[in-house]
């Protein structure tokens, strides 16, 4: 029979002599606890990001298009800056923009208090869908300069810019008409789908959930519009 392994053990200015099989014991023992220490004392995981949650602080920008691009369409979790789509809107030729620039609210339907909302998109549809938008304000609005149509995905907090639709062109008709197109016609056709969050719960907002093709719209969106809805 095999002697027993001998493990030597310093303590203070003594030396022990402890069988192997014993520390293995003493190992096993040390993790049994950290196991049932962890289980009664549950970690806390609420500084932990979710799914839907972005970064506190933005470091990174929408990409601006190149100089011979005239509609700017992103699906993007980066801050819309307003200022930056005003500027790159402007042209010599130009006399307007009109720039719809929505914000996160504290109240939605019956409910109070909101603090963010968390955006889910279809990603594969959002931006085929927004560029067929545009090239149908085109089609209606010749003389458009250039075109914005932005949209957050994840999560927005109040106050906070969700979607930036603005148009650009010689007269401000055009302008107000093609802008108020645009985010109507986006708010039916693209798959973005929204969750509302307040202080003790949330839900999916209502009215968002059915997405229209953009061939289904002018019999009842030409109508909305004439009518100021």
């Amino acid at each position: 029979m095999a002697p027993e392994p001998i493990i030597g053990v310093r303590v203070g200015a003594y030396s022990v002599l402890i069988p192997s099989f014993i520390t293995e014991v003493i190992t096993e023992v040390i993790a049994a606890f950290i196991v049932w220490h962890v289980r009664r004392h549950s970690p806390d995981v609420s500084w932990m990001p979710c799914i839907g949650d972005r970064a506190p602080h933005y470091d990174g920008t929408v990409p601006v298009p190149p100089p011979d691009v005239h509609n700017w369409i992103t699906l993007t979790h980066h801050v819309l800056d307003v200022r930056v789509a005003n500027e790159w809107l402007s042209r010599p030729e130009c006399g307007a923009v009109v720039l719809f620039n929505g914000l996160v609210r504290d109240h939605a339907d019956d409910t109070n208090g909101v603090i963010h909302i968390d955006y889910e998109a279809y990603s594969e549809e959002v931006v085929p869908r927004l560029e067929a938008l545009a090239e149908q304000a085109r089609l209606r609005w010749p003389d458009l300069a250039r075109i914005v149509l932005w949209h957050r995905e994840g999560r927005v907090l109040l106050g906070e810019s969700s979607v930036v639709v603005a148009v650009s062109s010689p007269h401000r008709g055009t302008a107000f008409e093609a802008s108020r197109f645009l985010i109507d016609t986006l708010k039916a056709t693209v798959p973005i789908w929204k969750k509302e969050f307040w202080d003790g719960g949330s839900q999916w907002a209502s009215g968002s959930q059915h997405i229209v093709e953009l061939s289904d719209l002018p019999a009842t969106l030409a109508s909305d519009v004439e009518a100021g809805r």
